[in-house]
């Protein structure tokens, strides 16, 4: 907060040096981006993961300490998929299916651009909506085309609670149309960033609701162990989503719910799961 000496005796000098004063205080913020284009700082430090009273997965909570990461404010787009499919195409070089574009459920489709050469666009009215049908093998390759990667399963949960042990991205108060996207029909996505009541500690949108995400991580039973293999390679092995869908009850909204999939889903895109991604390089100068 301001000293009072500073707010009595204002000059038109003066004004501007507290707006600029207050622009560097706002750098400081958690979760301010502070020269990081659409993504959000999470610093070092402690976090409480996992949950003793909910599903065994989800338990024993423990203790976790993560190095500074960056990661999207906002999940990946259908526009932002599209420019990427464009780039790279429908398959990874040794055969893995980023996108399932036959899939009725899908929002990005091919067309062809005024000379004729195929592309890929969103459909109309879903662009900015997060991109779904997305495979893991996509939503990995895609960060990676960013010079980003994806964020394990640890990174995501202290994205989305802090270190507070909050219950809901927000806090602790029972999910509400204000804070998240859930409880809607089959495929009801909407525009994300809407629901700014519900961003987490770090200033992250649509961790609870919408759609859930993809994880790097493996799935492994509590603790997590970043070092005992978990966030290894490998193409035939379980991948954790994390977070809610638009479709899920408000009891699914919790930030320890953990899912998984095998390789076949692993494999696949699914109408209620996107993802965002994350960085582990100092963004701080851009």
């Amino acid at each position: 907060m301001l000293p009072e000496m500073g707010l009595v005796q204002l000059t038109r000098p003066g004004v501007a040096s507290i707006l600029a004063l207050l622009a560097v205080v706002s750098l400081a913020l958690p979760g301010t981006p502070a020269g990081a284009d659409g993504m959000m700082l999470v610093d070092r430090g402690p976090f409480r993961m996992g949950s003793d009273g909910d599903s065994a997965v989800e338990g024993p909570a423990h203790g976790l300490y993560l190095e500074q990461f960056w990661i999207d404010r906002d999940k990946v787009t259908n526009r932002e998929f599209a420019a990427f499919l464009g780039a790279r195409g429908l398959r990874s070089a040794d055969g893995e299916e980023y996108y399932d574009a036959d899939d009725a459920d899908a929002r990005i489709h091919r067309a062809r651009d005024a000379a004729g050469a195929p592309r890929y666009v969103a459909d109309p009215g879903y662009e900015e909506h997060p991109a779904v049908e997305v495979s893991w093998f996509g939503a990995r390759d895609y960060c990676a085309w960013k010079g980003l990667r994806l964020p394990t399963e640890a990174e995501w949960e202290k994205a989305a609670r802090g270190d507070d042990r909050r219950r809901y991205p927000w806090g602790n108060e029972p999910p509400s149309p204000e804070r998240a996207v859930y409880g809607r029909p089959y495929n009801a996505t909407e525009r994300g960033g809407q629901r700014p009541a519900g961003a987490s500690a770090h200033r992250v949108q649509d961790m609870a609701g919408n759609l859930r995400e993809w994880t790097s991580s493996q799935f492994r039973p509590y603790p997590y162990r970043a070092a005992d293999g978990r966030e290894g390679p490998g193409s035939g092995v379980t991948r954790v989503v994390r977070g809610a869908s638009h479709d899920d009850p408000p009891g699914d909204l919790r930030v320890t719910m953990r899912r998984y999939y095998e390789h076949r889903g692993v494999a696949r895109g699914h109408h209620h799961i996107g993802f965002r991604c994350a960085t582990s390089e100092d963004l701080g100068g851009r």
